[in-house]
């Protein structure tokens, strides 16, 4: 935080934060932007005012934000006027890092003509991903961002691929079997009170809230009979992509379905309203005992086109399952279930790749959502990475990775 009037000192926050409040001038007028109540800098001064370092500690942060420039003239006005020729030839190096030759050359052809700058690429890496020419916003390049950088951590670190299954039938009996387990243990991740006493009459057509009013205003037998419902959705989108339907594709038109099943009983019974089940969200949500903010709505309307664009044009299984779950998430779609859907979502392209359907144990929910919070805060994919990879390996090698409690 920037003010005259400013004591060079910290504040700690929640999570082991802290805001600095730095005495410093305040930058010229046409440099501050106000944001949800925030006053900011314009976007080109940020750039100019980062240090290297900004560039190899938060690269995906530095390329999401060079993405959003068409072209060198708003940076380039403040660079001439400023006379910065070590930050020109660094910010020219970063457009030319992400594919942005155009802005690069303009940058260094100007700074020349005023008699100064070399360029320097303050990236440790090249980035391998083509950026679109004219992406508007900053979530849609973040997506296809830390898809590009997660890939390899995952490829090195999840089993390999079985490949497709040849016998569908005897691939959804599997799934079939594992239904009251699965159940148990996603929806007592979310926190619902349940047994397999409660989840399987759901499942038989025994439970009927029609004659049972302590069930119609039951939310963890309303939870039961809608995880049902969606279910059986899923079922018929795994049977989609065993039958050679594009994985990516599948989920993008089924995944609306799945959570309107999941919630449709509430609605039915009164708990949930109607509205709930329009589809993505228009507030705001948080993620209990997270540092990750999920993203607003208008930013969800711009990244979930683009996280399927990336699932269908994603080539390795892994990656596929990794990232599906991972980012779904990550953008939190919906204002409730965006767990429950993200392991559907994981078990569709684990099913693609022939992996077996896996149930995530409650027992290791804590390591669960650890490896989702490093994923999400600190941009490392390894750990969730290897906890999924681990339960699925021990599922290709027949062992049994989730059990029902004891009566």
């Amino acid at each position: 935080m920037r003010s005259p009037a400013g004591g060079n000192k910290p504040t700690k926050l929640l999570h082991g934060t802290s805001i600095f409040d730095m005495r410093a001038n305040m930058p010229p007028a046409r440099d501050i932007v106000e944001v949800e109540g925030l006053r900011l800098y314009t976007l080109a001064l940020a750039l100019i005012e980062a240090s290297a370092a900004f560039f190899t500690q938060k690269a995906t942060e530095a390329r999401t934000a060079l993405a959003l420039f068409s072209d060198a003239s708003e940076i380039l006005s403040r660079l001439l006027e400023g006379g910065h020729s070590t930050i020109a030839g660094r910010l020219a190096g970063a457009f030319r890092n992400i594919g942005r030759d155009r802005i690069a050359d303009d940058i260094v052809r100007s700074m020349q003509a005023g008699g100064y700058t070399r360029e320097t690429d303050p990236f440790d890496a090249r980035l391998e991903l083509a950026l679109p020419r004219r992406e508007t916003s900053p979530y849609a390049a973040r997506i296809r961002l830390m898809w590009q950088e997660m890939r390899g951590a995952i490829i090195e670190n999840f089993p390999r691929a079985p490949g497709r299954p040849s016998h569908v039938e005897a691939y959804l009996k599997r799934v079939d079997d594992v239904y009251v387990t699965d159940a148990y243990h996603s929806l007592s991740i979310e926190g619902y009170r349940l047994s397999p006493e409660l989840i399987e009459p759901v499942r038989s057509g025994t439970w009927n809230p029609d004659n049972d009013a302590q069930d119609s205003q039951h939310r963890d037998a309303l939870a039961a009979r809608g995880y049902y419902q969606a279910f059986e959705a899923v079922k018929q989108s795994v049977a989609a992509v065993l039958s050679n339907e594009k994985p990516g594709t599948v989920v993008d038109h089924h995944h609306g379905t799945w959570y309107r099943e999941l919630f449709a009983p509430s609605v039915t019974a009164g708990i949930a309203k109607p509205g709930d089940l329009a589809g993505y969200r228009s507030d705001r949500v948080f993620i209990r005992n997270s540092m990750h903010v999920p993203l607003s709505p208008a930013a969800v309307r711009d990244a979930m086109p683009v996280f399927f664009e990336m699932l269908e044009g994603e080539e390795h299984p892994a990656v596929r399952v990794v990232l599906g779950h991972f980012v779904f998430v990550y953008i939190h779609p919906y204002m409730d279930d965006n767990g429950r859907i993200g392991r559907f979502l994981m078990d569709v392209m684990l099913a693609e790749g022939g992996y077996p359907w896996t149930v995530i144990p409650v027992e290791r929910r804590a390591d669960y959502m650890a490896a989702l919070e490093q994923a999400s805060v600190h941009q490392n994919i390894v750990p969730f990475s290897r906890f999924v990879g681990d339960l699925v390996e021990q599922g290709l090698a027949g062992r049994t990775t989730a059990t029902l409690p004891d009566k």
